[in-house]
């Protein structure tokens, strides 16, 4: 009874996650993306956006929010994704000396507009994360925590975060001293003592924290 209870649990989340696609599409819209970023608080290595237009009826079970899940379930995941022919998928890529040029938000936007450039179909409407859209002229609307609301941003958010992982990891290959393919840029003990004992690398954001005016 336990086992059909978390069964039918899942059900209903599963069918939430497309109640705002559906809305979207009865207003006529037939196309819908979902985008979500990765990487906008780190002290290395780029922002990454992911824009995902699934197939109307679509369901994929487990899928959530990417940080929500661990490493392994994001893969499995990704993995279904771009087996799919149905769905299509784009992802932007700004690197760190451009996220300083621009600032991270601005720079965040800029990866979301790569991200849907990079689509194969034009969407006709865009469904974002938080509270801000990307600028252009497909008909968008921002949705907060939108990763755990819009299946198609949930599925953005693991395209975005196993893209940027990766990316991290490569990163790793050429400065092995950072650990970067353990906290993938991010702010711990780790990175701050080999930012100190050996100075930042190209790939840190020299706007962020304690790397100003260095």
């Amino acid at each position: 009874m336990v086992g059909v209870t978390e069964k039918r649990k899942e059900t209903l989340r599963l069918k939430r996650l497309c109640h705002i696609e559906q809305e979207v599409r009865a207003q006529g819209f037939e196309t819908i993306a979902g985008i979500d970023e990765a990487g906008r608080g780190p002290l290395a290595g780029p922002v990454v956006a992911a824009a995902c237009i699934l197939p109307e009826g679509y369901i994929l079970r487990g899928i959530d929010d990417s940080k929500k899940l661990t490493e392994q379930e994001r893969l499995r995941l990704y993995r279904e994704l771009i087996e799919n022919k149905g769905v299509d998928s784009g992802v932007g890529v700004v690197e760190a000396a451009e996220i300083d040029r621009l600032n991270i938000h601005n720079a965040t936007l800029e990866a979301m507009q790569r991200a849907v450039s990079r689509l194969r179909v034009q969407p006709s409407f865009l469904l974002v994360d938080g509270v801000h859209i990307p600028p252009g002229d497909i008909p968008a609307a921002p949705v907060v925590g939108g990763d755990r609301e819009v299946q198609a941003i949930a599925a953005a958010s693991i395209f975005a975060k196993v893209t940027r992982d990766h990316i991290m990891e490569g990163y790793h290959e050429l400065y092995p001293e950072y650990g970067f393919k353990d906290h993938k840029g991010y702010g711990t003990k780790q990175h701050l003592e080999a930012i100190d004992s050996k100075g930042p690398t190209p790939i840190h954001r020299m706007s962020f924290g304690r790397l100003k005016g260095e």
